[in-house]
């Protein structure tokens, strides 16, 4: 959080951030063990990965198989290094026949001076 929020002091919102919003949808005989794996997964990449600024996991209140995941990265260097990680592959191999839709939006900041307050507000 602090290498962000230096960057956004510095440049406004960072330049070459990448904002995702993973959108999931998990078979229900799964959901189970898709949670616990995806769980792994973000806390790792968060542990490990300093460039990987957020990944934050959500679950859908009415229907619990819709997966949304924030997903921000210092940059696309940082992304590809992400998807090369031994967690992250481990992820992807062991949750494929668990997953029965997955989009992966590249989102942009409508208002990059709000962004900075979010950072702001962490500590």
């Amino acid at each position: 959080m602090l290498l962000l929020g230096l960057m956004i002091a510095a440049n406004g919102f960072a330049k070459g951030v990448i904002v995702r919003i993973a959108e999931i949808e998990v078979y229900p005989q799964y959901l189970n063990e898709y949670l616990a794996i995806a769980n792994e997964v973000d806390r790792l990449s968060m542990e490990r990965e300093p460039g990987v600024i957020c990944l934050f996991p959500m679950q859908s209140a009415e229907d619990s198989t819709q997966i949304r995941i924030l997903e921000i990265y210092a940059s696309e260097e940082v992304y590809q290094q992400h998807l090369k990680t031994d967690h992250f592959q481990k992820y992807k191999t062991g949750t494929l026949h668990m997953v029965k839709s997955l989009r992966l939006p590249t989102m942009k900041p409508l208002d990059p001076e709000t962004m900075k307050l979010i950072f702001k507000k962490q500590k």
